[in-house]
């Protein structure tokens, strides 16, 4: 059983891991029930027909044949934070009932940073007894530190819940091998990181791009949130002007503030909505370079790895990585591109040297061979399965009529 805040028809980093791995389980022969809230991403409200969104407290198949149950949620305005967390805490205290009904599960995964899902899972572990498997997307509680949504020397209710949950679970999974460490030296010792990743299958590998343009395309498609500092990429192409056009795709709660910083400044920078499929690549066609950016001033970051590294690097396009710790490892490693510091003028600085060298830009295979070694979910799926498989008393549930 899977519990989440997020799950298809959705568009959302929850969503795009654990479709791809649902698919993988069940073509493993594995049963999976999915317990997640009336889809209502990223606005916070239903927008897709009910046939897809679904109706609270009933049931649906999902793509790869898995149950879903969906669960209500509260309407909100999806760029408050708070409004957020209260709607993430009224799902998950209306998962519990969704999660004691229907056949008992052999393991109950709850996926974090929705934190409410967490205390869920542990509540539904205990009572249906079997085994919980925490599964954290990202540093937290670490995060909410560095956020200054903890503040002083005293641990807060969530640290300690969090905490709590973390040391009973058979199981804790990470997204990096930082974080897993750094959970290791609490003393939680049953940790394992399975990546974010991709379907390699279905992204196409692209052309480098034109060896002579009169204008340098930069491209940032994800999240436009406080993580990502992002005002730090408009800064860097007000500095270039008319020589290049910085591209943003996605949404978040700094749009506005970033929508208005380009107005001001007079930057080159043009915004647009989450996009999905064919007008993804597009956009990522058109692009000499890719931008992953996190903030450098938040510890728990040295850990965290933006999803979307792994697509950039797969598709074959050169990286503007604003970056360190384990995602500045993976960018080397796979030889994807370039690691800058988070300074308009440093960044300005490495765009001017690929538009007047764009032989840079052509960064090879060398990103895809190590998505394909890494960060492909048919293997992580594998390597999550065997992690499961670890904790539980005996075999898990097969569907009837696959193999194994």
């Amino acid at each position: 059983m899977l519990l989440t805040h997020s799950y298809w028809p959705e568009h959302s980093p929850p969503q795009r891991r654990w479709i791809a791995l649902t698919r993988e389980f069940v073509r493993a022969g594995w049963e999976v029930d999915v317990v997640a809230p009336v889809a209502h991403y990223p606005r916070g409200r239903r927008e897709l027909p009910r046939r897809l969104a679904g109706f609270a407290f009933t049931k649906q198949t999902g793509p790869n044949g898995e149950t879903i149950r969906r669960v209500p949620y509260l309407r909100h305005l999806g760029t408050s934070s708070l409004a957020r967390f209260v709607d993430q805490l009224f799902s998950a205290m209306a998962s519990v009932p969704a999660g004691m009904v229907g056949k008992r599960p052999d393991a109950i995964v709850a996926t974090a940073p929705s934190l409410p899902t967490l205390a869920t899972g542990f509540v539904i572990s205990r009572l249906r007894r079997v085994p919980l498997i925490v599964e954290m997307r990202d540093a937290w509680p670490d995060l909410a530190r560095d956020a200054r949504i903890v503040q002083g020397s005293v641990k807060s209710l969530v640290e300690r819940v969090v905490e709590f949950i973390q040391q009973r679970a058979e199981l804790v999974v990470t997204v990096t091998e930082g974080f897993a460490e750094t959970l290791r030296a609490r003393g939680i010792t049953n940790v394992v990181t399975v990546s974010n990743g991709l379907d390699l299958s279905s992204m196409p590998f692209l052309d480098p791009p034109a060896l002579e343009s009169d204008v340098f395309r930069a491209l940032y498609l994800g999240n436009h949130g406080k993580s990502q500092r992002l005002d730090i990429l408009i800064r860097a192409s007000a500095l270039l002007g008319e020589a290049m056009h910085l591209t943003f795709v996605g949404h978040g709660t700094s749009r506005p503030q970033l929508v208005r910083l380009a107005r001001e400044l007079g930057a080159p920078v043009t915004f647009y909505p989450s996009l999905q499929g064919a007008e993804v690549i597009e956009k990522y066609r058109e692009a000499d370079t890719c931008i992953v950016s996190l903030r450098d001033d938040w510890k728990s970051f040295e850990t965290t790895v933006p999803s979307k590294t792994y697509e950039v690097l797969a598709i074959g396009r050169h990286v503007t990585a604003v970056v360190r710790g384990e995602a500045e490892r993976i960018i080397r490693e796979s030889r994807g591109g370039d690691i800058v510091s988070a300074n308009p003028e440093a960044v300005a600085k490495l765009w001017r040297e690929l538009a007047s060298d764009r032989s840079r830009l052509s960064s090879g295979d060398g990103g895809r061979a190590w998505v394909r070694d890494n960060a492909d979910y048919a293997k992580l799926a594998s390597l999550y399965m065997n992690a499961v498989s670890s904790v539980l008393p005996t075999k898990p549930s097969r569907s009837k009529g696959k193999d194994a």
